[in-house]
């Protein structure tokens, strides 16, 4: 048996407050080389409170997949550990994976399958008994707006639709930790505001959530806590409010860090 999250919420101006004595995730001195050398992740490590809505930054190649992979069992670790509110997600990988809930940057879904399947399978995936994962099908379905759309095949569907999907999806076990990989890459503005109000009412509920987004204003809305990596490494990691004490805010933060040009950064302090 996997162990209770040591953790509650207490509400203060509406916003959940974390207390936690274990971690939703706990990374320490992670490490992942590919076969062929490739240095993809540098003894990164960071913890996650229980309740909180972190955002993970980073230019393409600069390991937050590779990350997300590693926590999720989809990359071999090198070396380092990862525990998911105190289970070894190594040792342990099945325990650990059913409190996770991944959103994947790409559709990996069979796309000949309606919505409706869809949610079926991955409750069936995880274990859950028909009766459950119907009801649980059926109450993600009306949530996220899909009832118009759920025999649809999912080839069938929008950009921001299909993302609903595979949020639904992620959400069908009722993961304690939700891992978001650019969840609204490619969705127009008005489904990204739904997106992010989803979002908030999930973490609100208590919901940890992990977010990476190439987006600074989406990251600056929703998340509390930030993190920026950079050749495998993280560069800067606080409090969102510790990323606005410079004229710029997290936007010459994350030039600064990711090591853009002088004038680049200038330009963004100047705005």
């Amino acid at each position: 048996m996997c162990e209770a999250p040591s953790h509650f919420y207490i509400l203060q101006n509406n916003e959940p407050t974390i207390q936690a004595m274990t971690p939703a995730l706990s990374i320490s001195h992670l490490r992942k080389v590919y076969a062929r050398g490739t240095v993809a992740v540098d003894d990164l490590s960071l913890d996650i409170a229980a309740g909180d809505f972190f955002g993970l930054l980073g230019p393409n190649g600069a390991g937050k997949s590779t990350t997300i992979h590693c926590i999720t069992g989809i990359s071999t670790v090198t070396s380092g550990e990862i525990r998911i509110f105190g289970v070894d997600a190594v040792k342990n990988y099945r325990e650990a994976r059913r409190r996770i809930g991944l959103s994947p940057q790409e559709f990996n879904v069979d796309t000949f399958a309606t919505c409706r399947q869809i949610l079926d399978w991955m409750g069936g995936y995880f274990g859950m008994e028909r009766a459950e994962r119907k009801r649980r099908a059926e109450m993600l379905i009306e949530k996220f707006d899909l009832v118009p759309h759920a025999t649809k095949q999912f080839r069938e569907l929008s950009g921001g639709l299909k993302r609903r999907v595979v949020l639904a999806r992620a959400l069908i076990h009722d993961p304690d930790l939700l891992i978001l990989d650019e969840p609204t890459a490619g969705v127009d503005v008005e489904l990204r505001m739904d997106l992010w109000r989803y979002l908030q009412e999930l973490n609100h509920d208590g919901k940890t959530i992990l977010l990476t987004s190439h987006y600074l204003e989406e990251i600056e809305r929703l998340c509390r806590t930030i993190a920026i990596v950079n050749k495998g490494k993280i560069v800067q990691h606080g409090p969102k409010n510790e990323f606005f004490t410079e004229p710029g805010g997290l936007e010459e933060a994350y030039l600064r860090a990711t090591g853009a040009t002088p004038e680049r950064i200038a330009a963004a302090a100047g705005r």
